[in-house]
């Protein structure tokens, strides 16, 4: 233990766990520690078998940064889950509540968990995950972290039925919230994490999650003519962009006739702007797919509509873009559209989303539905990016 000198050297330490303390409605009252260790010191609060420390040292398996976190509030998330990363031998995700896991009946604190995300794949074996893992969250005010464990150091089991650990009440959302603590700066957070199975280590690696404080709708309209010519299984719209942020409707000037017709250096500087300032934006290109004839539980009885994001350099290694969106097909005589909307994490591996039964057949081809004049049909995409998930 440290002499009286030495706690009065970790003063900060001191004053950052107690503040945590005293807003941990749950907790009792803390029993802290300080451990010398010569070049730095190291303090300890257990409170509730859940043990809080201070270190300089950052995680070195994950880290998780998200940027307008008070948007996630706005946008309706009730949990985030992470990429997939690396730590001693096997694949593991982060899931955050930001407002608590409302499942648990958790109030007014922020909920992490650590998921196993390949023991499923192994049940078959039997296998089962012994893991020890650390919960690490930055103040970016003193550029430290604080460092949330089992005070026992017990380890957690994962396995058929128990995929998921971790603490319901990381932290009071009071104490997140409070500037002065640094852990919420300019609305922006880092989360990470430790696991260790075994003495052996892999290399770790993080991705940053961006809520979109200013997204706005975008829209595209597809008109089909000559409808009851369509002999494919499946049509396509065009491929059109949608974004999260009003600059990116530049790319409709670069394809017009206006700009074609102005002189060279203006088309220049014109191009050279979108150049330097397209990176700054997510950037999506999407497109509408229509099944005349339906599509699965739809063949045959309706027909079926998607969107579908056609980037895939938009969702490569791991990058994900959260959409709400809504398809129509137009009411051409007395808007009386048809309508559905929903929202999605689009990815690689799940590059679509829609209705199988958007709208009956009988109703479609019904002369007084005005889905189909003059054998000419209009599908409406509206498209608002909320939230865009990069590697880092």
């Amino acid at each position: 233990m440290t002499t009286a000198n030495s706690v009065d050297s970790n003063s900060d330490v001191h004053s950052s766990l107690s503040n945590i303390a005293c807003n941990c409605k749950y907790a009792m009252p803390g029993l802290v520690f300080f451990i010398d260790f010569g070049l730095y010191s190291l303090a300890i609060l257990i409170a509730d078998q859940v043990a809080r420390s201070i270190s300089e040292a950052a995680p070195r398996h994950y880290i998780l940064k998200i940027m307008s976190f008070s948007f996630l509030a706005k946008t309706g998330i009730e949990k985030y889950e992470s990429g997939e990363f690396d730590a001693s031998g096997y694949k593991w995700k982060l899931v955050l509540y930001p407002h608590g896991n409302k499942s648990r009946n958790v109030k007014e604190h922020l909920s992490l968990y650590l998921v196993s995300a390949d023991v499923a794949s192994r049940i078959h074996l039997d296998l089962e995950v012994h893991a020890v893992f650390r919960f690490f969250l930055l103040d970016q005010t003193k550029d430290n972290y604080l460092i949330v464990h089992d005070a026992t150091g017990k380890d957690r089991r994962f396995h058929r039925s128990k995929h998921q650990w971790g603490f319901d009440q990381l932290i009071p959302i009071r104490t997140f919230n409070d500037v002065g603590n640094g852990y919420l700066l300019d609305d922006s957070c880092v989360f990470g994490a430790e696991v260790f199975v075994t003495k052996e280590m892999s290399s770790g690696k993080g991705e940053c999650l961006s809520m979109i404080k200013d997204a706005i709708s975008s829209k595209h309209v597809w008109k089909i003519e000559s409808f009851s010519n369509l002999d494919s299984e499946y049509h396509e719209s065009q491929q059109f962009f949608t974004a999260n942020h009003k600059w990116l409707h530049y790319t409709d000037i670069l394809t017009t006739s206006w700009y074609s017709s102005q002189a060279s250096h203006v088309s220049q500087a014109l191009r050279e702007l979108w150049g330097a300032q397209r990176g700054r934006y997510q950037l999506a290109q999407a497109t509408i797919q229509l099944f005349p004839k339906g599509r699965k539980n739809g063949s045959g009885t309706h027909i079926s509509i998607y969107l579908a994001l056609v980037d895939s350099d938009t969702l490569k290694d791991g990058s994900k873009i959260f959409a709400e969106f809504t398809l129509r097909i137009k009411d051409q005589q007395q808007s009386r559209n048809i309508a559905g909307k929903v929202s999605h994490w689009f990815s690689e591996s799940s590059q679509e989303s829609g209705w199988e039964n958007f709208v009956s057949l009988a109703y479609f081809h019904n002369t007084t539905s005005g889905c189909l004049v003059n054998d000419m049909c209009m599908v409406e995409a509206e498209i608002t990016v909320h939230a865009a998930a990069n590697t880092l």
